[in-house]
């Protein structure tokens, strides 16, 4: 099944960059499903409609999140068992994984249709573009199941340091995202409608093309009949994993929505700012997030092998590399603030781009933050600490959430208070957790 990486042995730098810059070019290209929406959007449907997508972003990445997180905290059982050695565990522990998230991905995309307008009036979505926000996410919705079958897969496949076959789907996907777009929205004059039909073909070609390559080529991780059999004991460690990263995930983009209806309340400049903002902040986040991810895969490996010394040389590796890729990142966005908004909106849309501006320019000075938050999440899960990561998650949302009401309600900041409370989070949950590390005696 493609080239399996073993990071329990070898130099740490070369392991963690060569595993982890194929998750972090494969985000980059994921990031296009939303962005290639967000940008022909944005320039040919016009202000309205970029808020209703931008909205109907932040509820997607909630929905997803919590089927995004189960994957995640069953990869890092499925980590822990390559670093044993133990196939027969990864084939047993992948089907029952397997089985109990699809449930849940069918009850959740059940309830995402059946809560539709109480999201809206939930969101606080202004009355002239919820019309557009409905058609968009009746489509959308329907790309739910593709994602399963995407994380899923490719989940197992980094688990065992295979991070190359997941970037190959996720790269025709992105391309053929963004040429439908055109297509469709352009071409065929579908509006709204059109860029959700686009982005949910994209996902089904990514979540069935890395299916079926999981069935042809699946070597020993492919499940036969012997491994289809249930164990209490396995469900129980993965469920613990996959449960706690799964809420830890949900809690951090709970807090994202309860901060999109405090955003939609400002009005449809705001909004749309907000919109384009965010997608600028996850492209240039989003590479630290994959390589929490990826260091996520190597302590879990060397934590199954029991190699300690390198969990330890890691952890300090790992952060150096982190520090000075956001420092790098963060003098980009303060620098080209406003040609990266330009590239979402109209020039002559003066007001939303100076709104987006303000916020890139408080956001990207502070992406260090964010970028050792990733690192401590991949940690503590690694560590099978799970619950640490979501204490740092409530710790990091709850200070965003309630400074963010304060600054807005009580102070004359408007929505700069908003995009202020956002790293404030990021840096007291960084404190809480070094903190522990240290404290605790943990290799950090």
């Amino acid at each position: 099944m493609g080239k399996t990486v073993d990071l329990t042995q070898g130099s740490i730098p070369k392991k963690l960059v060569t595993f982890a810059l194929p998750l972090m070019v494969g985000n980059l290209l994921q990031q296009f499903y939303n962005i290639a929406d967000t940008i022909i959007v944005g320039k040919f449907l016009g202000e309205d409609a970029l808020a209703a997508v931008g909205s109907a972003y932040t509820i997607m990445i909630l929905i997803t999140s919590i089927i995004i997180g189960l994957c995640m905290g069953s990869s890092v059982y499925f980590s822990m068992r390559f670093g044993q050695k133990d196939f027969d565990g990864i084939r047993q522990s992948f089907f029952i994984s397997f089985v109990g998230i699809l449930i849940v991905t069918v009850v959740l995309n059940a309830l995402a249709y059946i809560l539709l307008n109480v999201l809206i009036k939930l969101m606080n979505i202004p009355l002239n573009i919820q019309s557009m926000f409905r058609e968009y996410m009746l489509v959308v919705f329907a790309g739910i199941f593709a994602i399963f079958l995407y994380n899923i897969f490719s989940n197992l496949l980094r688990s065992v340091g295979n991070s190359l076959v997941p970037l190959v789907f996720l790269a025709v996907s992105a391309v053929t995202n963004v040429g439908l777009d055109f297509l469709f929205v352009l071409h065929f004059k579908l509006g709204v409608v059109g860029a959700a039909i686009a982005t949910v073909i994209a996902q089904y070609l990514s979540g069935i093309g890395i299916m079926l390559y999981y069935f042809i080529g699946g070597g020993n991780l492919r499940v036969n009949r012997n491994d289809m059999k249930w164990s209490n004991a396995v469900f129980k460690d993965i469920s613990r994993l996959s449960a706690m990263t799964c809420i830890q995930q949900s809690i951090m983009n709970f807090g994202i929505l309860m901060v999109q209806g405090l955003v939609n309340s400002f009005g449809t400049s705001v909004m749309a700012a907000f919109a384009a903002g965010v997608k600028i902040d996850t492209l240039a986040y989003s590479p630290v997030q994959d390589f929490g991810n990826a260091f996520s895969s190597f302590v879990a490996q060397n934590y199954g092998a029991e190699q300690d010394y390198r969990v330890k040389k890691g952890v300090k590796t790992a952060g150096v590399m982190v520090i000075c890729f956001c420092a790098a990142i963060s003098l980009l966005v303060c620098l080209l603030a406003n040609p990266l908004m330009q590239v979402f909106v109209d020039a002559e849309k003066v007001e939303v781009i100076s709104i987006g501006v303000k916020y890139l320019r408080i956001e990207g000075a502070c992406y260090i933050g964010i970028g050792l938050l990733f690192m401590l999440y991949g940690y503590y899960r690694a560590i099978n600490k799970p619950l640490m990561s979501i204490i740092l998650t409530v710790i990091s949302l709850g200070v965003r959430v309630a400074l963010a009401y304060i600054l807005v309600y009580f102070t004359t900041l408007g929505a700069v208070g908003i995009w202020m409370s956002i790293p404030i989070g990021w840096f007291i949950a960084d404190l809480t957790g070094i903190l522990y590390g240290v404290f605790t005696r943990k290799p950090i």
